[in-house]
Order: structure tokens, then C-alpha cells, then sequence
């Protein structure tokens, strides 16, 4: 059952359609944001689901950038790359739901900008969902200016919605979990499936150790998953490839260091957007580790919510 501002949402939501004939020449959309686990992105991909056509694209943050870098890569020779690796993305779509919207590189902020600029010229309907309010993206006074124009193009195309609801639905115990909340997280200091055959992955020419890999199951410790430099691209690949994973030695988050710290952020992220099942191993307690990660790193409050979803002993 919805709360009242969830079903203020679907209202706004619905008031998009009857797709897709009203957003059939339209660029005008909505942004959704607000705290993590209030059943934004349930909410948009609910509506993106029910719109019944297929001229419609639905993103992540991190797959996004993915996507984009190969297609680039793929139109190297062509002056017009960006825009042509961006046609391939969005393809040839009225709708674009883009899941998850948040900026802290200068990087990201110049190529969403673009990915902005080239959705609305095209007239393409926008749903979006973030943490952040427009102008909170890109939060670092240094380079906030830099998503400026971003933001502007937000603002000035979609509508916003604030979706604060005082319950984190993640934290509610579930039945039947399946995927990322059907996990465990447990606290011991071995790794709990016995004897294992230490092996590399290769992932776009770059190798890396980790513990075993059997059929649809990669096991690692978060030494080699966030202590070495490995990167979302690599995340993507593993977990759109193992559909069970192990992560053991995982320790305090304030006892890592700020880049092992965004890595873990962005690899739960990941393994929550594909719904990868994980057995989590730490020495430490899920709430000891969720206590000390309060605070520590833009976007570890989502991170927090997310990890509530596995059962812990």
C-alpha cells in the first residue's frame, strides 16, 4: 500500500499520460528526488513499465557513463562521436527514465550536461530520480559551477517533486526477498564457503586476482574489489555476469581509506541496479558498520539504506 506522498507521486506520474500521446512531441518531465529507500525509483519504474510503447530508454548512473564511453570509443573516428554515441544510447526513445542522477565530477557534470542538451532538443520526455534537489548536483563549491548549465537545463524543463516520506522502506523486513535483499550479511572473520581456487578476471584488457569464480558465482575479498583501483566498469561487467557473490574481509568503514570508501559505494549501487544476491563476511556487525559510515562519503547515506535490505546475523 502507498503512503500519501507515494501516492502524490503516482498522481504526478499519471498525469504524464495517457502515454505515450502526451509525451509525443513534449520534452517536459519530472524529477523526482528526495532521501534513499522512499520508493523513488520503484515508483518511476512502475510508470515506465505501464507506458505502452517501446520508443522509451531507461538508465543508471553508472551504466550510463559506461555506455557512453563505449559507444564514444566505437565512433572514435567520427567528429560528431559524442552525439552519435548519445543517439545510441537514448536511441530512438520519446521517453527517457534516467535512474539514480547524481554528479561529484567535473567530468560527469560536462558530459550530463550534454546528455541534457540532447534530450530536450530532441523533444524526449525526462523522468528522473536523484538523492539530491537540482541545485545540490555537483555539491563541491569548487566545481558546482561547473553543472550550472545542468542544472539550469533541469530546471528548466522538468518538474520537480519531493518525495521526503518519513520511512526508509528498506528497513522494513521483507518476505520472499529475492536478488540483493534475498543476501546475508555475517560476522566472522572467515570466508564461508570452504577452499577456494584464486584466479584472475579479465575485464577490457586489465586483470584482476580474486577468490574463485564458479558457475554464476564470483567470490573476492574487499581487498580486491575497493582497496585496488578497480572501477565501476569492471563492477558492471562482474555482476552482469555472476548472479551470486561473496565479499569477505570487509572492514569498518571509517577504516577505509576515501577511495576503497567510494568504490564500496559505487559497487553496492551497482549490485543493487543488476540484483545480485551477496553474502557479505565482516569482522564487524552490519549496524557497527553501518554506525561508522554515517557521514564519511557523499552518497554513503544511500549506501546505508540500501544495505539495510540484507538480512544480518
Amino acid at each position: 500500500m502507498l503512503d500519501a506522498q507515494q501516492r502524490q507521486l503516482a498522481a504526478r506520474l499519471a498525469d504524464l499520460g495517457p502515454p505515450p500521446r502526451s509525451l509525443r512531441g513534449s520534452s517536459r518531465g519530472l524529477y523526482i528526488y528526495g532521501p534513499a529507500g522512499r520508493g523513488k525509483s520503484w515508483l518511476a519504474d512502475a510508470f515506465f513499465d505501464a507506458v505502452p510503447t517501446r520508443r522509451k530508454a531507461r538508465v543508471h548512473f553508472h551504466s550510463f557513463f559506461d555506455d557512453l564511453h563505449r559507444h564514444i570509443h566505437d565512433h572514435r573516428d567520427d567528429h560528431r562521436a559524442l552525439r552519435r554515441a548519445m543517439d545510441d544510447v537514448t536511441g530512438h526513445s520519446s521517453l527517457l527514465l534516467f535512474d539514480e542522477l547524481h554528479v561529484h565530477d567535473s567530468g560527469d557534470a560536462r558530459l550530463l550536461t550534454r546528455l541534457l542538451e540532447h534530450v530536450f532538443d530532441r523533444k524526449i520526455a525526462v523522468v528522473a530520480t536523484s538523492n539530491y534537489a537540482p541545485d545540490s548536483l555537483l555539491p563541491n563549491p569548487i566545481w558546482h559551477h561547473i553543472f550550472e548549465p545542468g542544472i539550469t537545463l533541469i530546471k528548466m524543463h522538468l518538474d520537480t517533486f519531493n518525495l521526503t516520506g518519513a520511512t526508509d522502506y528498506r528497513a522494513v523486513a521483507q518476505t520472499n526477498a529475492t536478488g540483493f535483499a534475498a543476501g546475508e550479511w555475517t560476522t566472522g572473520t572467515s570466508h564461508p564457503h570452504g577452499s577456494y581456487e584464486p584466479t584472475f578476471l579479465a575485464v577490457r584488457g586489465r586483470h584482476f586476482p580474486v577468490l574463485s569464480v564458479r558457475p554464476g558465482r564470483l567470490s573476492a575479498t574487499f581487498a580486491q574489489l575497493c582497496a585496488a583501483p578497480v572501477s565501476a566498469i569492471e563492477y558492471l561487467e562482474w555482476a552482469r555476469t555472476y548472479e551470486r557473490w561473496v565479499i569477505s574481509e570487509i572492514p569498518r568503514f571509517d577504516d577505509m581509506d576515501p577511495e576503497a570508501q567510494q568504490r564500496f559505494i559505487n559497487l553496492v549501487d551497482i549490485l543493487v541496479e543488476i540484483d545480485v544476491r551477496v553474502s557479505f563476511v565482516s569482522p564487524h556487525s552490519l549496524p557497527e558498520f553501518l554506525t561508522a559510515a554515517t557521514d564519511h562519503r557523499p552518497d554513503a547515506f544511500r549506501m546505508s539504506s540500501r544495505m539495510q535490505l540484507v538480512r544480518h546475523c
